[in-house]
C-alpha cells in the first residue's frame, strides 16, 4: 500500500493541535506538527472561545505541510462538544461563541422543562441531563433576547463551524449533534419540536453529514494563504469522544469501552439507542459514533480524584508513577468511596473530603498518600464495576472484553484493578485516541478501508496494545460487596 497522508486537527477544552497522519505498508503513523493553548476570553460578563485563533492555528499548521511540500488526501476537525457559532445571512460569523463554561445557563434546565417536561426531553433525545448541553444554551439566549441569536442564520457546531471556514459549506455532523440534546437517535436527525418551542427551525442548522462523507474542499482564499490545492475536508467524528472510541481496536461488538483520564466514560457501542425507564434513572447518555452506531455511556469521575489529591499533599513524590507504586503498600480494601459522590464534585480539599466520607460512612479513615492513593484506585475499580453490571443489564450482547484508551492506561496498577474488579479481560491501548480516529476516519473516507472494523485491524497493527487478565476474583468479589454497603451514602 502507498503512503497516504491526512492532516487532523484536534482541539481539546484547553489545548489543541495538528497531526500529520500516515498509512504507511498498512500500519499508522503520527507526527505534532504544532501544538497551541486554546483560551477562554473573559469579557462582558461572559466566556468566549477565540474560533478565530483557532482558524488561524489551522491555517498554520496547513502552511506547514505545504512548506515541507507534503501532498495530503484531505482534512478532519474534532472538537469537545456542545458549543456552537452563529452564522448571518451575510456569511459572516455573529459573534465568538459562547463557553459551555459560562454562568449564563445555570438554573437553565429547570426553565426549559417548564415548556417540555424532562421525561420527555429524555425520551426524544436519550441524552444525560447538563445544563451547558447546546439544547438549554439555546433557551437562555432566547430568553435573554441574545442579539445574535435573533438574526442568525445558521448555527453551526465548533467542528461544523471550522469546516465552514475553510471550505464556505454549512454542515451539521452526526456526533457533534449527538452532545447538544437536541438529536432523535432513532431518526437520526434534529428533532424540531425541542427547537420550535424556543422559536428555532432546523433548516437554521447545516445539511447532515456523517463521520467520513466529504463536506467540501479549501476555499481559494485558504489555497492562496496556505500554497495548498483544492484539498478535500472530510467530516470525520467531529466530537472528540466520539473520534477517540472509534479508535477503539475492538475486533466484533462485543466489548465495553472506558475512556480513562481525568474523566472516566464507560460505555457500549450498539446499533439503536437504548432510551428506557432503567437508562433514565442510571442517567445513561446515548451519543452517535461511527458507522451509524450509537455510544451508550455513563460519565464516571476519573483520576480527578489523585490529581485534586496530588495538589496538597506535601510528602508525596512528585512522579504520580511513585505514587502509583507505593500506593500497593498500603492495605487493600480497608476503606473506599463512592466516585461520583457529590462531595468529590470540588471540595476546597480533596485530601479531607475524602477522609471525611470515610469517617462517616464508619470506615478505616485512610492516612497519609499511599493509603489514599489505593482507596482512590479500588474505589474507581470497583465503581468501573458497578457500572459495567448496569451496562450488562442493559446491552443488547454479552460484553467479553473491557478495552480502555487515555492516560489512565498509564497506571498499570489501576488497570490490573480494573480487571480484579470487573472479572473481565482489560485490553489497554491506545493512549491518543482521539487523533488516531480522526485520521482513520479520513482513511475511510479515502477508501483505504471499508468498515470501521478494518479501520480497527490498522489501529491494532500499529500500537502496542496490553492485557490485564483478572486475578483474586474471591478477595474482590468480597471487597465489592463492602463497596456497595457504603457506595449510596450520602454525605
Amino acid at each position: 500500500m502507498a503512503t497516504c497522508n491526512f492532516f487532523a486537527v484536534d482541539l481539546g477544552a484547553t489545548s489543541g493541535r495538528t497531526i500529520l497522519g500516515s498509512i504507511v505498508d498498512g500500519k499508522l503513523e503520527q507526527r505534532e506538527l504544532t501544538r497551541f493553548p486554546n483560551q477562554i476570553i473573559e469579557t462582558g460578563g461572559h466566556f468566549f472561545w477565540d474560533i478565530y485563533a483557532l482558524y488561524a492555528e489551522i491555517i498554520r499548521g496547513l502552511k506547514l505541510v505545504a512548506d515541507e511540500h507534503i501532498e495530503i488526501q484531505s482534512v478532519g476537525i474534532d472538537t469537545w462538544g456542545v458549543d456552537f457559532v452563529m452564522i448571518g445571512k451575510d456569511g459572516g460569523i455573529l459573534r465568538n461563541p459562547y463557553c459551555y463554561r459560562d454562568p449564563h445557563t445555570e438554573g437553565a434546565m429547570e426553565e426549559y422543562f417548564k415548556l417540555v417536561p424532562k421525561e420527555k426531553v429524555y425520551e426524544k433525545t436519550g441524552i444525560q441531563f447538563m445544563n451547558f448541553n447546546s439544547l438549554f444554551q439555546l433557551a437562555t439566549l432566547r430568553r435573554n433576547g441574545d442579539s445574535a441569536l435573533e438574526v442568525a442564520d445558521k448555527i453551526l457546531f465548533v467542528p461544523d463551524a471550522l469546516m465552514y471556514m475553510l471550505t464556505g459549506e454549512a454542515v451539521c455532523e452526526y456526533t457533534i449533534l449527538s452532545t447538544s440534546q437536541l438529536l432523535d437517535p432513532r431518526t437520526k436527525r434534529i428533532d424540531t419540536e425541542l427547537l420550535e418551542v424556543i422559536g428555532l427551525k432546523e433548516k437554521q442548522f447545516g445539511r447532515y453529514v456523517n463521520p467520513s462523507d466529504k463536506v467540501g474542499v479549501l476555499s481559494e482564499e485558504v489555497q492562496r494563504q496556505t500554497g495548498l490545492g483544492a484539498v478535500p475536508v472530510v467530516a470525520v467524528a467531529g466530537h472528540d469522544t466520539g473520534a477517540a472510541v472509534a479508535a477503539v481496536p475492538a475486533r466484533d461488538e462485543r466489548f465495553a469501552y472506558l475512556s480513562c483520564g481525568t474523566w472516566s466514560l464507560l460505555g457500549i457501542e450498539t446499533k439503536d439507542a437504548i432510551i428506557n425507564k432503567e437508562s433514565f434513572a442510571y442517567n445513561f447518555t446515548n451519543e452517535g459514533g461511527i458507522d451509524g452506531t450509537t455510544r451508550f455511556l455513563k460519565n464516571i469521575c476519573g483520576m480527578w480524584l489523585l490529581e485534586r489529591c496530588r495538589k496538597e499533599w506535601t510528602d508525596a513524590p512528585k512522579d504520580v508513577n511513585l505514587i502509583n507504586n507505593e500506593s500497593l503498600e498500603a492495605e487493600p480494601f480497608r476503606c473506599f468511596i463512592n466516585p461520583d459522590a457529590p462531595c468529590f464534585a470540588n471540595p476546597v480539599s480533596m485530601v479531607d473530603a475524602i477522609r471525611e466520607y470515610c469517617r462517616k460512612t464508619g470506615q478505616h479513615v485512610p492516612e497519609g498518600y499511599k493509603e489514599i492513593a489505593r482507596c482512590i484506585f479500588e474505589s474507581l475499580a470497583m465503581r468501573y464495576r458497578q457500572v459495567l453490571g448496569y451496562l450488562k443489564d442493559l446491552s443488547p450482547f454479552e460484553i467479553e472484553k473491557l478495552h480502555v484508551i487515555g492516560g489512565g492506561t498509564y497506571n498499570r496498577h489501576l488497570m490490573q484493578f480494573t480487571a480484579n474488579s470487573v472479572g473481565i479481560p482489560v485490553v489497554c491501548g491506545p493512549v491518543e485516541g482521539t487523533a488516531i480516529g480522526n485520521i482513520m476516519l479520513q482513511a475511510k473516507a479515502a477508501g483505504l478501508v471499508g468498515d470501521m472494523f478494518e479501520m480497527r485491524k490498522i489501529i491494532a497493527a500499529s500500537i502496542e496494545l496490553k492485557t490485564y487478565l483478572p486475578q483474586d476474583r474471591e478477595a474482590w468479589d468480597v471487597a465489592y460487596e463492602k463497596y456497595l454497603a457504603v457506595s449510596n451514602a450520602e454525605i
